[in-house]
């Protein structure tokens, strides 16, 4: 088992969904842990704290460079620096592109692109002044291919590919490391939505289900928090050490087909 004792964690975006089930992967690894997230964060502290590591929280909006630099601050204030960095946050919108929100638009490159630039610029001295760190950055299949109304999404999840590309390379002679996560369907809030909305249209919940599953990945189940939080643990280890620049799939076969 990998063992991160006395290593800082911050993962953005982490009072629930997948953010919380890597945040507790790495608690479980014996790491100290920076969340982030909106809203009263107690009962998420308590649960990601009763692995015996030192919990934070920072409540920064990371649409906003100068929030994102204040977590930073703090984390150098009270932890002593970031020494692993999961860029997760993440929020979308779908419509077509004739019809998209610009101020989506721009919200959803700002949290889901821009966010991982700052806080990865911000992290990086420190990692460099330690002599070793490991950024993370939370993906999608949709990094690789595209979906219909998802232009936002798709645009910023192209970026954080490419940037973890450049920043893999940048970092590599160096003993900090630089990859890519990929998941397809994950059973969060927001995708349980979707199911629940096909089931409100009179179809079976499970079939309702199946149906989401079976129009991309081809496993016909849903990659967890836990998968995602293991997969951060391995590119945390020695053996992920020479994983620099990746995008890794986790997507039931998805990219595959």
């Amino acid at each position: 088992m990998t063992t991160l004792s006395g290593k800082t964690a911050l993962v953005t975006g982490s009072t629930s969904g997948i953010g919380l089930g890597i945040a507790l992967s790495l608690a479980k690894a014996g790491a100290n842990l920076i969340l982030n997230g909106f809203g009263d964060a107690s009962s998420v502290i308590a649960e990601v704290g009763q692995f015996g590591g030192k919990v934070g929280h920072h409540p920064a909006d990371v649409s906003d460079p100068a929030q994102i630099a204040d977590m930073i601050a703090y984390a150098e204030r009270e932890f002593g620096g970031v020494d692993i960095l999961v860029n997760n946050a993440g929020i979308q919108h779908v419509a077509a592109v004739e019809e998209f929100p610009v101020e989506r638009w721009d919200s959803i490159i700002a949290i889901n692109l821009s966010s991982v630039f700052h806080s990865t610029r911000l992290s990086l001295p420190g990692m460099r002044a330690k002599g070793w760190g490991r950024i993370v950055n939370i993906a999608s299949v949709h990094g690789q291919v595209g979906s219909t109304g998802k232009a936002a999404y798709v645009a910023a999840k192209h970026g954080v590919i490419g940037l973890t590309k450049v920043v893999g390379l940048e970092t590599a002679t160096s003993n900090v490391t630089c990859n890519a996560i990929c998941p397809g369907w994950v059973l969060t809030p927001l995708v349980q939505k979707q199911i629940d909305d096909r089931a409100a249209k009179g179809i079976d919940p499970q079939q309702a289900q199946h149906d989401l599953l079976a129009e991309k990945q081809p496993s016909l189940e849903f990659v967890t928090p836990q998968h995602l939080g293991e997969l951060v643990l391995f590119l945390c280890s020695e053996a992920g050490s020479q994983v620099r620049g990746a995008a890794w799939n986790i997507d039931g076969g998805w990219l595959a087909q």
